[in-house]
């Protein structure tokens, strides 16, 4: 019974080598190998088309569009341009000159006063009293002189007599003007004619003598402050004129009336004055001006800011069509700038300048131009590209 169970395990026992489906994974791996051998050939079977070549490229791309514009050099005039401070041509603290109390004041701040308007009055009582006093201690004197010289002359009294009563004479005499100008110190008047900008008293208040008691300024002229850097300073001299915008909207005429022969040891710039006539005052002291003086010609071009480039190098420059239509690159400098543009040099006398799609194109490279009117029909504000430059045709 046992030996006939093992014979029939024996049988049923897996043989892979002579098992029907032992074949299948060898086949699956000679069709893998095979297909992998035909992939790797298929390029020399079927070669790819070549890629076309860049000169092949760059025949079949559109020259982009661009606006250009003739522009012809003109004789600018050059500007030294500096911002400064309008200042009052002279000022000064107004003093009490003598002790007491104020008695009336003849002005109020903010005036427009002459030289010598009384501006305040100091109480005069007690000076008035001394002046009596030292107006009769004068008459005493003076008849003692008389008296003395009187009986000198009779030979009655002698030479010292008389000597000493014309020195008691002088003594009253120097009191007498001490007294006057005490006096006329109770007067508190303007030194110069101008703004009376600042007045602290009032009547009834103790002053002491040298107390300040109000301020005046002359603003006639002005004088305009400013500092000028070392580069520029060799064109500016005194007596040039000059162009003052203030920044309340006045713009006057002014000259040149100082430039410092020294550098500042801290800045190494110039202190340069610069005076405007202000009769009227409607121009205030302190106020922030610019001033604009001539220095020179220069030769240039008339652009907008938004033609400026820069080059690969970082220069400023400008996009010029060449006479193959292609593009250009100048290096140039800003020599003026308004409001409504620039002034830059530079450029040739005559030159042509790529005004829109400048941005999107580089030197030596070909273009297609157009003139800049005709692209300014279309009201096109951007940049033309090859797209729209199709509409413009």
């Amino acid at each position: 019974m046992n030996k006939t169970t093992d014979a029939s395990d024996a049988a049923d026992t897996l043989d892979f080598e002579t098992s029907g489906g032992s074949g299948v994974s060898g086949w699956v791996a000679t069709a893998l190998t095979l297909a992998l051998i035909a992939w790797m050939g298929s390029g020399y079977i079927f070669p790819a088309e070549e890629a076309a070549a860049p000169e092949a490229r760059d025949a079949g791309r559109r020259a982009a569009t661009v606006a250009v514009r003739a522009s012809v050099a003109e004789e600018v005039t050059q500007f030294f341009v500096a911002e400064g401070q309008a200042l009052p041509d002279r000022e000064t603290m107004i003093r009490a000159e003598t002790s007491g109390e104020i008695e009336s004041l003849s002005v109020q701040k903010g005036q427009i006063v002459d030289a010598g308007v009384e501006i305040a009055r100091i109480d005069a009582a007690e000076r008035s009293a001394q002046l009596t006093q030292a107006n009769a201690e004068i008459e005493r004197a003076t008849r003692e002189v008389e008296n003395a010289q009187s009986l000198l002359e009779r030979g009655v009294a002698t030479q010292d007599r008389v000597t000493d009563a014309r020195a008691a004479l002088a003594t009253a005499q120097a009191q007498l003007a001490t007294v006057e100008q005490g006096l006329d110190n109770t007067v508190i008047r303007a030194p110069f004619p101008g703004l009376l900008d600042d007045l602290t008293i009032d009547p009834g208040e103790y002053v002491q003598a040298g107390t300040e008691v109000g301020r005046i300024i002359d603003t006639d002229p002005l004088t305009i402050e400013v500092q000028v850097p070392q580069q520029a300073v060799s064109g500016i001299r005194a007596d040039q004129s000059a162009m003052v915008s203030f920044i309340t909207g006045e713009t006057r005429e002014g000259t040149v009336t100082y430039v410092s022969g020294s550098a500042d040891a801290q800045t190494r710039t110039f202190r340069a004055e610069v005076q405007v006539a202000n009769p009227d005052g409607a121009i205030p002291s302190g106020v922030s001006a610019q001033i604009r003086v001539p220095v020179g010609e220069a030769t240039a071009h008339f652009i907008s800011p938004a033609v400026l480039a820069l080059g690969t190098d970082g220069i400023l420059g400008v996009k010029t069509l060449e006479e193959d239509n292609t593009v250009g690159f100048t290096p140039v400098e800003i020599v003026r700038a308004q409001t409504d543009g620039i002034w830059v040099s530079g450029l040739d006398d005559q030159a042509t300048i790529i005004t829109i799609g400048q941005g999107f194109v580089s030197a030596g490279e070909q273009v297609d131009p157009r003139d800049e009117a005709a692209i300014a029909q279309v009201n096109l504000a951007a940049p033309v590209s090859p797209s729209v430059a199709e509409e413009v045709q």
